[in-house]
């Protein structure tokens, strides 16, 4: 789902002092429409889709920091 369609889902609104900064970020409240699996997926897609657009030299620091831990 986009951030438009969850903004409009019960249990969902935008995150406090994120969402009046410009940031678009959304507040689960309750889990009555997205379960924590889907919560838990929907954060991974954020993820790989930032890491997508890292430039190479970028992700090649995040990889390394990564390694050393």
């Amino acid at each position: 789902m986009s951030l438009e369609m969850l903004k409009s889902e019960p249990g969902m609104r935008p995150a406090p002092y994120l969402a009046s900064r410009g940031f678009k970020w959304l507040q689960r409240f309750d889990s009555q429409t997205l379960d924590d699996q889907a919560l838990c997926d929907h954060v991974r897609q954020s993820h790989a889709m930032v890491m997508a657009g890292l430039s190479k030299k970028t992700l090649a620091a995040i990889q390394s920091t990564d390694a050393e831990d």
